[in-house]
């Protein structure tokens, strides 16, 4: 039973990780060269909210109760995207931080090969 319960979570996971366009948008967000664009899709959460607002009010004047896991969707994705923008901003200055190490890394190994090849002169002290 619980390898059957498993199995249709994975296969869930895979699906919603596939096709759906919030996780989609998000996987490429979470990509080095598109961590810059994190606080901005925060801006996305507003339609979400909107959406969510709408949805809450129509409830009170006595929709349909299905509405709810329109109300809950909603919620879900704008919390996806709210919460994006400060995750990206943290992987951003940790991928910058390991460009820069990796550049002074190369900086000195230059630095150290272009000294251990000069020719040594007469009398020229290192």
């Amino acid at each position: 039973m619980i390898r059957l319960i498993w199995t249709l979570s994975a296969h869930t996971r895979y699906y919603l990780r596939r096709y759906m366009p919030t996780n989609r948008l998000l996987d490429a967000i979470r990509r080095r060269r598109n961590l810059k664009w994190g606080i901005p899709a925060m801006l996305l959460a507003v339609p979400y909210l909107l959406i969510a607002s709408i949805c809450t009010n129509a409830l009170d004047q006595g929709a349909p109760g299905w509405l709810h896991l329109v109300v809950l969707w909603s919620v879900w994705n704008a919390m996806k995207f709210i919460i994006m923008g400060p995750v990206s901003l943290i992987l951003l200055i940790r991928a910058r931080t390991q460009e820069a190490i990796a550049r002074h890394r190369n900086r000195r190994a230059t630095h150290d090969r272009s000294q251990s090849q000069a020719p040594m002169t007469a009398g020229a002290v290192r």
